[in-house]
């Protein structure tokens, strides 16, 4: 796991210390030195450490160092923008430089040294900023940003030149923000709009151009952080800090690469706890996409199963265009809890109700059936012959009267429906026009979501420029599939953090029992037998089959009787990960013969293979229930995460496996089921009867406490198959496979 924050811990066998080039200042959690209640089992923090970025965002006093004021050169129009910037937020502007007298009139001193006053916040116009470190932690500067390019973003030299910045900003005391970052946190942002906010975050300036453009559009935006090469500043700390912030509504992300998977976890249970939503975009979902991201800003973008399902579990909305991220931040930040979850589809067409409804429902969206009472209430104003059950088709001479609004709140005072949903295809004045209006008028005096699909190609008509835009009330889209998104993410969001628990305030604080019988058991850098690696599971609790391991053929037939008949043998030993392609498995043996014969055909092809052995498990053999895997791996950017699947050969065939970072808890490990395609086996098919599924959740929890005490000890786990049995019978594992850090 990488750490590169301040209070920001990692492990190595169970010591803890901060991960840091040279000599770092003591590790904190907000602002004091860290508990046994700060940590979990492995050391790891519980907390997110959110940095106080107030003065960042609005300083009292600025420095800029390598201001110029000589048209044609690049720190030039920096400058203009920080003095306009400064102005705007009211901070005092000093500009350095070791040559100038002053920097379009303002009076420029040579050094840090001597600048007339402490500063909150430095910007550093140099091509190498790592200099001037030692001089800001020297005039005790809170923040600095660094624009220079050509650190991790280029390659290994990049790379090493900025873990040298970052040592030395760790040894400063500073925070910094950069390099390779812009102007964006200096923008001018509109201070006519109301309502909450959306704060952004971003990796690429660029990218986020089109949320910032939403001003436009009446949709508020308080802070934008481009965080650049994140030597020390990072998504994850602007994540914690915008969750506080009173005026932040929703906070959108466009992130190209996590520097740190835990950071980045502590800071979105953080938003969770507030009830922020967090919306992003996260390139790297394909081979290329990661090569780009990390060519761009030089960091792991993370195996993207593990990335899709720990930002799943801790409740950030994952979406993948930027028009996306635009209209979900949008309604995130603005709609209010919604009272149901039922959503009402109201056109002037059968055909685009149909259409839309028929989306809706596909993406997940519970389009309830309006009560015959409801409807007899609607036929009132609606012609008989057209269904009003939901989708309700007016069939548009209704709008244009005053039957419109009649419908529309008719609509809206069901209490199955939290959300009204409107697709208008096209403007069909004088239609449209009044359609448009009496949603924004009903929108102003409901609690429930009101939502308009405006499908003109156009844009500049008078009902959605100036009507539906105009209005703070009703969230406005431009295709179908955005507004599924955002709404189904709204709806979501809002069942998510109502009951939400933080499963860091569950984890673990100390070791159990099991650990220490577990770490005799551990063999660094190696790969453990079958018959060690049940050994770490009974250490757990975890149910295996009657065994015994043997090293002849007598004492095998000795076991095989202690066992019961029938059983299995099977070759064990360090080297062994598929035995069953070797011939090293023998089924269903029912006699002592047969149990010789095994003994012997199996030590020699490994005799012939060259295996070597630690023995020949005899084993009980289980026969009814279904297969399922089990494991623990080590992702690069979170650590260990625990995986269940479909087991046997169906895990390489089908790959219906889901994904969990540590710690969560049961309702997590319950959900990790109902995402598997083939969970209906679970359930019985074809006549079986349904599986033990609390005993599995139950396995998944155990190995659970496995990854959390032994993850910087084990490298990965496979108990495959762990054959799940009847309900109320458990669950057996069969095989298991572990390898050793």
């Amino acid at each position: 796991m990488l750490g590169s924050t301040h209070g920001t811990f990692t492990t190595d066998r169970r010591r803890t210390h901060v991960v840091a080039c040279g000599e770092p200042p003591p590790p904190t959690i907000h602002g004091r030195a860290p508990t046994t209640d700060d940590l979990d089992v492995s050391g790891r923090p519980l907390h997110a450490d959110v940095p106080d970025l107030d003065r960042f965002f609005r300083p009292e006093s600025v420095a800029v160092i390598g201001a110029s004021d000589a048209e044609g050169r690049p720190g030039t129009g920096i400058t203009r923008q920080l003095i306009a910037w400064a102005e705007r937020v009211g901070a005092r502007l000093h500009p350095v430089h070791p040559t100038r007298r002053e920097v379009f009139g303002i009076p420029c001193s040579p050094s840090v040294a001597d600048l007339p006053e402490q500063v909150d916040l430095v910007a550093l116009l140099v091509a190498d900023p790592l200099p001037a470190i030692e001089q800001l932690a020297e005039a005790k500067v809170r923040f600095a940003v660094a624009f220079a390019s050509g650190f991790a973003e280029t390659g290994e030299e990049g790379a090493a030149a900025q873990a040298r910045l970052a040592a030395a900003v760790r040894r400063s005391g500073l925070r910094l923000l950069g390099p390779n970052t812009n102007l964006n946190a200096f923008e001018e942002f509109r201070e006519d709009l109301e309502g909450p906010a959306i704060a952004l975050i971003t990796q690429s300036g660029h990218q986020g151009r089109p949320v910032f453009a939403l001003q436009e559009l009446g949709i508020r935006l308080s802070h934008w952080a481009p965080t650049g090469n994140e030597a020390d500043l990072e998504a994850s700390d602007f994540i914690s800090y915008f969750a506080e912030r009173p005026e932040v509504g929703a906070i959108a992300c466009y992130v190209e690469g996590l520097k740190d998977g835990r950071a980045f976890l502590l800071a979105a249970d953080r938003a969770a706890r507030r009830g922020v939503p967090v919306v992003a975009v996260k390139v790297g979902r394909t081979e290329a996409g990661a090569r780009m991201a990390a060519s761009h800003t030089g960091k792991l973008t993370g195996a993207d199963a593990v990335v899709d399902a720990a930002m799943r579990q801790f409740g950030v909305i994952r979406v993948d265009g930027l028009d996306e991220l635009q209209d979900t931040a949008a309604l995130l930040a603005r709609a209010r809890r919604p009272s149901a979850e039922g959503v009402a589809v109201y056109s002037i067409s059968g055909g685009t109700g149909a259409h839309f409804s028929d989306l809706a429902a596909e993406a997940g969206l519970m389009l309830p059936t309006l009560s015959a009472a409801k409807q007899a209430e609607l036929h009132q104003w609606i012609p008989e012959y057209l269904s009003v059950a939901n989708p309700v088709d007016n069939g548009g001479h209704p709008v244009g009267d005053w039957r419109g609004r009649k419908i529309i709140d008719a609509i809206l005072d069901d209490p199955q429906v939290g959300v009204l949903i409107c697709p208008i295809t096209g403007p069909f004045p004088p239609m449209s026009d009044k359609l448009a209006q009496d949603l924004v008028d009903a929108a102003e005096e409901t609690d429930k979501l009101v939502c308009v699909v405006w499908g003109s190609p156009v844009g500049t008509e008078d009902a959605y420029r100036r009507t539906l835009l105009g209005s703070s009330r009703v969230a406005t889209f431009r295709t179908f599939a955005n507004c599924i998104t955002a709404v189904r993410a709204h709806l979501d969001h809002h069942r998510f953090t109502a009951g939400y628990r933080s499963p860091f305030d569950e984890a673990p604080r100390t070791p159990s029992p099991s650990f220490r019988k577990a770490q005799a058991l551990m063999r660094p850098g190696q790969q453990l037998s079958e018959h060690a690696a049940k050994q770490l599971l009974r250490a757990y609790g975890i149910r295996v089959p009657r065994e015994q391991l043997v090293t002849s053929a007598a004492a095998a037939v000795r076991a095989a009787g202690l066992v019961g008949y029938p059983v299995v043998m099977k070759a064990s030993g360090p080297q062994l990960a598929h035995k069953t392609e070797l011939g090293l498995v023998k089924i269903g043996l029912t006699s002592a013969s047969q149990v010789r014969d095994a003994y012997r055909e199996l030590t020699d092809i490994a005799r012939y293979e060259d295996v070597p052995l630690d023995g020949v498990l005899v084993c009980q053999m289980v026969e009814r229930g279904v297969e399922m895997v089990v494991g623990v791996t080590h992702d690069a950017l979170f650590g260990p995460t625990v995986t269940v699947g479909l087991g046997g050969v169906l895990v390489e065939v089908l790959r219906d496996a889901a994904v969990r970072v540590p710690p969560f808890g049961e309702d997590q490990a319950k959900a990790m089921l109902s995402e598997l395609r083939g969970r209906a086996l679970l359930s019985g098919v074809r006549g079986a009867a349904p599986a033990d599924v609390d005993a599995l959740v139950e396995v998944v929890l155990r190995v659970q406490r496995m990854a959390l005490e032994l993850g910087d000890e084990i490298a990965e786990l496979d108990i495959n198959p762990l054959m799940v049995l009847p309900r109320g019978q458990g669950a057996v594992a069969l095989d298991a496979f572990a390898v050793c850090r």
